[in-house]
């Protein structure tokens, strides 16, 4: 008890130096943001601090996350081709400017700029863009892209007047959307403070003053919990269940998450992974039936496949390779490593549940199997980085689709990398198959929904057989709330926390 009541103690006297009075609302959060330009990262982390501070043409909000009208109020697609949006009259952004067409036009053209965005994918699939006047926004795409409206809730507009000729530092660090708050102030590892939008075009917010503060270190979130620092607390370290639930001031609020957690292999030429039967084996050698008792503590859903229940692609029944070592051992020397090979297991400490112990358990399921383990897991700071670089050929990472699309996902996650096309951006580790390549441009054009559903299970099946990647599991979702801050919260779909949303 002692040990626990000192770590308690260190761990409140960490917390950052933060004039709490000024808050209405105080939330902590698992994760920091990297940049306040909305378009520099496509990570959930980064979009969730934007989407108080910017809007998209459209919004899904808590608690189901359907497609809902934002600063559109209508959109239709004209052919296959061709979108038209209806924007949002008397919107203006919070240096005063008024919303209109323009900024639309601009904010997408901006996006196919790789120093301004790593939205390239969404953006690259423009072909052109019309403004017949101040309301009214009609886009060509290359080709057809069945889910071009469904990614609109997170391609956040920007005013184009202040962004045009706007020092980057300063476009990086201070946002001006529409959004329902603006921005007060960013301290880098301590808070981002923001401030209600009076004149929001959905009326003003609950909470006048809010602070978000990341707080990477699971003891320190624990100590802001137990210590009354914040309202709400999200990634709630799921070691530190039993003891909260015992803790009278806590609400926990867990729901099923849509993030699939896996491992993203290589079947690069010139390296064991090229050969199939390595592939599979390192999928029997890993127990996550295991990694769900003891890591995850019951935490998680066992997965299969990549997309989840609500994704178009999804495919029910799908099995994922059992846990069986001693066939693992034999695939290895059938490939020719009966006596194994050196093999690196990389992965982020601080982004997802447990993701420093889930690489560890890998780890020790591969010795076991004869392969030479090398753990390599570091901030995601630096992590995701050496994945732009292609610095890792096995490696743990995790992916929910927002479009609710798996065609997207595949053309990010699966296809060969091609940066010029915005192809297998986040496909670091190398997995190139020119028939899935084939079968994922194929469907890119299917409009009609029956058809695409079935040609994404087909590339999702591929790429299942094939072990292209290794499904772990669905994390779940944790939240506490101190229950005398009166806060009334829904989790969002996609966890993020758009403080409007707060009751």
């Amino acid at each position: 008890m002692k040990r626990i009541a000192l770590t308690l103690i260190v761990a409140l006297l960490a917390l950052p130096a933060v004039a709490m009075a000024k808050a209405d609302l105080v939330v902590v959060t698992d994760a920091p943001p990297k940049s306040m330009n909305p378009h520099a990262f496509s990570s959930d982390a980064n979009l969730s601090y934007m989407s108080n501070f910017f809007d998209g043409l459209l919004q899904r909000p808590a608690p189901d996350g359907k497609l809902s009208p934002a600063l559109a109020v209508r959109w239709e697609r004209l052919d296959g081709t061709t979108w038209k949006f209806d924007l949002r009259k008397g919107v203006k952004f919070h240096n005063g400017n008024d919303f209109t067409a323009a900024d639309v036009k601009f904010t997408f053209e901006r996006m196919k700029d790789p120093q301004y965005s790593k939205l390239l994918n969404i953006a690259n699939s423009i072909a052109s863009i019309e403004t017949p006047d101040d309301h009214t926004v009609i886009f060509k795409t290359v080709k057809p892209v069945p889910w071009f409206a469904e990614t609109m809730h997170q391609n956040f507009i920007v005013d184009m007047e202040s962004s045009k000729d706007r020092d980057d530092g300063d476009y990086n660090t201070r946002p001006i959307g529409t959004g329902a708050y603006k921005f007060v102030e960013w301290v880098k590892g301590s808070y981002v403070r923001m401030t209600a939008n009076e004149d929001y075009w959905e009326g003003a917010p609950k909470y006048k003053n809010v602070d978000i503060r990341p707080i990477t270190e699971e003891a320190t979130r624990f100590a802001a919990l137990a210590g009354k620092q914040a309202d709400i607390v999200n990634g709630v370290p799921v070691t530190l269940i039993e003891r909260i639930e015992k803790m009278p001031h806590v609400q926990l609020i867990s729901r099923p998450a849509r993030r699939a957690i896996y491992m993203d292999i290589s079947n690069k030429e010139g390296t064991p992974f090229a050969d199939i039967r390595v592939r599979k084996a390192i999928a029997h050698a890993i127990n996550e039936d295991e990694i769900i008792e003891k890591v995850m503590r019951g935490q998680a859903t066992p997965a299969a496949q990549v997309p989840d229940v609500p994704t178009v692609g999804y495919v029910p029944g799908l099995k994922r390779l059992s846990y069986d070592p001693a066939l693992a051992k034999k695939l290895l020397a059938d490939a020719g490593y009966p006596d194994g090979f050196a093999i690196t297991v990389a992965g982020p400490n601080d982004r997802y549940v447990n993701d420093e112990k889930i690489c560890e358990a890998v780890a020790k399921y591969l010795a076991k199997i004869g392969l030479k383990v090398t753990l390599d897991v570091k901030p995601k700071s630096i992590f995701f980085d050496e994945l732009s670089d292609y610095k890792h050929r096995f490696y743990l990472i995790g992916w929910f689709d927002g479009s609710y699309d798996f065609g997207r996902s595949a053309e990010k996650l699966l296809h060969t990398p091609d940066k010029e096309k915005g192809m297998g951006a986040y496909n670091g580790a190398i997995y190139s198959d020119p028939e899935l390549d084939k079968m994922i441009i194929d469907s890119s054009s299917i409009i009609d929904r029956a058809e695409r559903q079935k040609a994404l299970q087909a590339i999702n099946k591929k790429s299942v057989e094939d072990v292209a990647w290794i499904p772990l599991h669905y994390q779940q979702d944790i939240y506490a709330v101190v229950k005398d801050s009166g806060v009334a919260f829904t989790p969002r779909p996609d966890q993020w926390i758009v403080a409007k949303e707060i009751k």
